[in-house]
């Protein structure tokens, strides 16, 4: 696909984090944007309502677009109680079914479908590297929590019914995404940042766990290089190619925020928190050993392949805002 051609792109669920990263990259660069969301909002650019489960009018945006990114799905950052583990699933589910229905029945379907994983599908990996051809598939560990085998649950039977969906005029990727740092109120980075500043960022559980993670710079010139790339299609592991164990992201963290308190936290100490946080520990305690094969074969060079320069950017642009399309332009120039 010609990356200097303007481009209709449809985002559906581009609300949360990443949503909020990609469509005003993709504006900035003069392409035609349409949002489908639950909500109604005022934005740059063109905003549906959607409700992630039914075909409705938006399909007609879909039918003679060229990109279609699926990012619908429920937080994670939530307990795991039986009425959100079922939203998680069906939110997952239910958006890409129905969005493979409107691009099946689409007259002009768009030319290539990247849809929303998680590098979570792999097991608790701290003996060895996991990428997409020898990578292993957890759910099977015998002394898994529940709460990890339910998310690797979800992620296999979200790409089932990504690549289920028979779109055959349609390229289509699935984007095992590892935590995408930016300085965003909410995003992941700006969590560990508050930690760090109130002298929490300590080393949590063993702290040999792997941390695999992007710089958002990165993350947009990685879906540009998928969107032009004709060739690309499958499976893409969607992080940085050093992936480091916990206690040496912490403090490289506290190092580029000259932070000198450093708490730590035990495995208890965590579950108790993420109880009244109502989040899960699993966030933090499962290893994480994701490297992405397959953007390095295509040629991709990282901006930020190694953790403490991205730490020190990322904390430089928190520490002084400026505007994210302005700071992303500056350095894909």
């Amino acid at each position: 696909m010609d990356p200097t051609s303007t481009l209709r792109i449809v985002i559906p669920g581009s609300t949360g984090h990443v949503g909020q990263i990609l469509a005003p990259h993709f504006h900035r660069q003069g392409h035609s944007v349409t949002v489908l969301s639950r909500k109604v909002h005022a934005a740059p650019w063109k905003v549906l309502p959607w409700n992630g489960r039914d075909l409705g009018d938006w399909a007609k945006e879909v039918d003679g677009s060229d990109v279609v990114i699926n990012l619908a799905g429920r937080s994670v950052d939530c307990r795991y109680t039986e009425a959100h583990r079922r939203e998680i699933m069906d939110s997952r589910i239910d958006s890409t079914r129905v969005i493979g229905r409107a691009i099946a029945e689409a007259i002009h379907p768009p030319k290539v479908w990247l849809n929303a994983s998680t590098a979570t599908i792999y097991r608790h990996a701290l003996d060895r590297p996991m990428d997409e051809r020898t990578g292993e598939i957890g759910g099977s560990e015998p002394d898994a929590p529940g709460e990890w085998t339910f998310s690797i649950d979800v992620a296999r039977r979200w790409e089932q019914a990504f690549f289920e969906a028979s779109t055959p005029r349609t390229r289509k990727i699935a984007m095992r995404s590892a935590m995408i740092m930016g300085p965003g109120k909410g995003a992941a980075f700006d969590v560990f940042l508050k930690l760090v500043r109130l002298g929490l960022g300590g080393t949590m559980g063993s702290g040999r766990q792997f941390v695999s993670w992007i710089h958002d710079t990165d993350f947009v010139r990685v879906i540009d290089l998928l969107i032009a790339e004709d060739r690309l299609d499958g499976t893409f592991n969607i992080c940085a190619p050093n992936p480091l164990p916990q206690r040496d992201f912490m403090r490289t963290l506290r190092q580029a925020q000259s932070a000198r308190l450093a708490l730590p936290a035990t495995k208890w100490m965590l579950e108790v928190g993420a109880f009244f946080l109502r989040t899960e520990t699993e966030l933090i305690l499962k290893s994480r050993r994701v490297v992405p094969a397959r953007l390095l074969e295509a040629g991709f060079k990282f901006s930020f392949p190694d953790w403490p320069a991205a730490a020190h950017d990322l904390v430089e642009r928190w520490r002084n805002p400026v505007s994210a399309d302005s700071y992303r332009s500056a350095k894909m120039d």
